[in-house]
């Protein structure tokens, strides 16, 4: 099948595509109240004391490296998987799984006090039922939606991140204290089940439950065709399901302008991914003294960077969604906002004040979903409707296998290097990175017909062509 090839749009798709999107907007938000709810019941009820950092540092490590390794661990199948099997099935049963999970959690956490291992294991099936859902999910809405409104639909997509990033850690704060102020509280309101709880950790993994079975109800009334695969259809042969899982590989190598695309959004993870680690010791060693003269104190200013950032992706989403991005040329949307977030990378380090820092973390927050959504039009665009699930696990993987590299190296570098100038250095290297890829004539043709040699994907088992 050539590379252009797509698959036609439903009857109103984008409306289908809207409640989806609405649906799943539920779930990363109770996604949000969850992350943030276990952290705090790690750090201020499972391992409270000071002789117990080593405990916590370990926890907190393991439960997220766990979460991180099974997805991508279950990326190829559930890409293959997303392929043969019904999407929208695929995604009510993964809804309907991660609703099971956190129920057992709930559990787990108001009648003891589960082992770390146990901890360890949810997040790990909760990365693969991440994985599964998303292959589902990713693949699905390019059947909805009319291609010139991709990246609209990808706009918001990308503003979902950023405003759970916004919303998630006050309404979990929230939810955990709400206990602590029934009991506080005369009257009625100290003599219910509330006061009873520890804290509010098990409101805020029930909401997220919730938010699992209201996204499985929108999905189960909604109509998400799959398209079919000839060679599953028409082949002498099946392919087996590993080939399917090597498929993804094989598609992107034949295709130098989307090879050089991923490569690139694979750099720029390697230089962007460490600043979880860089942001707290930005705050902890330059900012210390314009932070004094502020009257600021350091959790207040890492909570400031960190709001930056997440309110600069709503701002960006919410611009490329109104805007609807580039129709041509879509490449321009990628690599001129990579190369402004770039510089604002830089800037971010240089900076030495805290409003100046802040804004300049908010500006390239404001270039990561317009450059991401661009991205995702193109992919979708060039890749066919029934091959998506396998071709996208594979670009998964070679663009985010750099991100768990980019933390360790931070963590190192961080060691002998100031953290402002790791941000400097970093930045300018997006920069030269991604300008020199605006002069590379392959990627500049990437979402061009032509792009890429036509290249007929062999359908297994299929009598040779001479």
């Amino acid at each position: 099948m050539p590379l252009s090839a797509s698959s036609p749009v439903v009857p109103n798709g984008w409306r289908t595509f809207l409640w989806l999107w609405g649906s799943q907007a539920l779930s990363v938000l109770g996604g949000g109240l969850s992350a943030f709810a276990m952290n705090i019941y790690l750090t201020q009820t499972r391992f409270p004391l000071e002789a117990q950092r080593a405990d916590l540092a370990a926890a907190l490590a393991l439960t997220g490296l766990s979460a991180v390794l099974a997805t991508l661990l279950g990326v190829p199948l559930a890409g293959a998987l997303a392929d043969r099997w019904d999407r929208r099935r695929m995604m009510l049963a993964a809804d309907l799984l991660g609703a099971s999970l956190l129920a057992l959690l709930v559990l787990a956490v108001t009648l003891g006090t589960p082992p770390l291992w146990l901890l360890v294991a949810f997040s790990a099936a909760q990365g693969l039922t991440g994985a599964f859902h998303g292959s589902a999910f990713d693949t699905s809405y390019r059947t909805l939606v009319p291609e010139a409104q991709l990246p609209r639909a990808n706009g918001l997509m990308q503003t979902l991140w950023s405003l759970s990033g916004l919303l998630s850690p006050a309404l979990a704060a929230l939810l955990v204290g709400l206990p602590a102020l029934a009991r506080a509280a005369s009257g009625p309101l100290a003599q219910t089940p509330l006061a009873g709880l520890r804290d509010g950790v098990p409101l805020a993994l029930g909401l997220d439950a919730l938010s699992f079975l209201l996204a499985a109800l929108v999905v189960w009334r909604l109509r998400i065709p799959t398209p079919p695969r000839r060679d599953l259809v028409e082949a002498a042969r099946r392919p087996t399901l590993a080939q399917d899982m090597r498929f993804g590989w094989g598609f992107i190598f034949r295709r130098p302008a989307l090879l050089h695309l991923l490569l690139t959004f694979a750099a720029m993870n390697l230089l962007t991914s460490g600043v979880g680690v860089v942001h707290p010791l930005l705050v902890r060693f330059t900012l210390v003294p314009d932070l004094a003269a502020r009257g600021v104190s350091q959790e207040a200013a890492l909570a400031t960077l960190w709001t930056a950032m997440s309110a600069g992706g709503l701002c960006g989403g919410l611009l490329v969604s109104a805007w609807g991005g580039l129709r041509r040329r879509r490449v321009l949307g990628v690599l001129v906002p990579m190369v402004l977030a770039g510089a604002a990378h830089a800037l971010s380090g240089a900076a030495g004040t805290l409003p100046l820092t802040a804004a300049a973390i908010a500006a390239f927050g404001v270039m990561t979903p317009v450059l991401n959504a661009h991205s995702q039009s193109i992919w979708q665009s060039r890749v066919p409707a029934e091959m998506q699930g396998r071709v996208f696990s594979s670009r998964r993987l070679i663009a985010q296998f750099t991100a768990p590299v980019s933390t360790a190296l931070a963590g190192l570098l961080a060691a002998r290097l100031a953290p402002g100038s790791l941000l400097v250095g970093s930045g300018l290297l997006i920069v030269v990175v991604s300008g020199l890829q605006l002069l590379n004539p392959v990627l500049r043709r990437v979402d061009e017909p032509g792009a890429d040699p036509a290249v007929e994907e062999p359908v297994p088992g299929a009598a040779p062509q001479p």
